[in-house]
């Protein structure tokens, strides 16, 4: 006897099933929130961590330059008020006054240079310091004698070029 056509389920002969169609199809919950709290920590981190990384520099003050040539002022300082710093390649020549003045070396250390500007800074009131770097000097120098100036409490200072005397030490 032939089988009855109604009863015969085509899906079944296929191996469709509807409870296997909804095991296929089942949807997957991902939930975000781990994901959006990320995003907000690393945007966060990146707008302090450009905040923090300013950069930073010192501030001189130059003053303006003359229309005139016959308007340049030059301020008297006492000889006897003034230290010269001659900033060479790998050491600085310091000394007192201007007239037949007594040269000191020094490496570049900071510690040496801090006790010699603190030490003339405590014994001379309103201390000028004349920084006169070389040709041959590196620019790095320069900031740290400028730092150490800042350090030592050292109020007043220059940046001249070297005379004829500052220059013949360079040879």
């Amino acid at each position: 006897m032939l089988p009855n056509l109604e009863d015969i389920d085509i899906d079944k002969i296929h191996g469709r099933d509807d409870d296997a169609r909804k095991k296929l199809k089942r949807e997957v919950d991902v939930d975000m929130n781990p994901m959006v709290d990320l995003a907000f920590l690393l945007l966060t981190f990146f707008m302090l961590a450009t905040t923090f990384s300013k950069p930073q520099a010192m501030e001189i003050l130059v003053p303006a330059k003359a229309k005139d040539t016959a308007e340049i002022k030059e301020t008297p300082v006492k000889e006897s008020k003034t230290m010269s710093l001659v900033l060479k390649e790998n050491e600085i020549v310091w000394y007192r006054g201007i007239t037949e003045p007594e040269t000191f070396e020094i490496d570049y250390q900071e510690k040496e240079l801090l006790k010699i500007l603190a030490e003339a800074n405590a014994n001379t009131t309103d201390l000028v310091v004349l920084i006169k770097p070389l040709p041959s000097n590196e620019y790095a120098d320069l900031v740290l004698v400028l730092d150490v100036l800042s350090y030592s409490g050292v109020e007043r200072y220059s940046l001249i070029e070297p005379s004829e005397f500052d220059m013949e030490m360079e040879e």
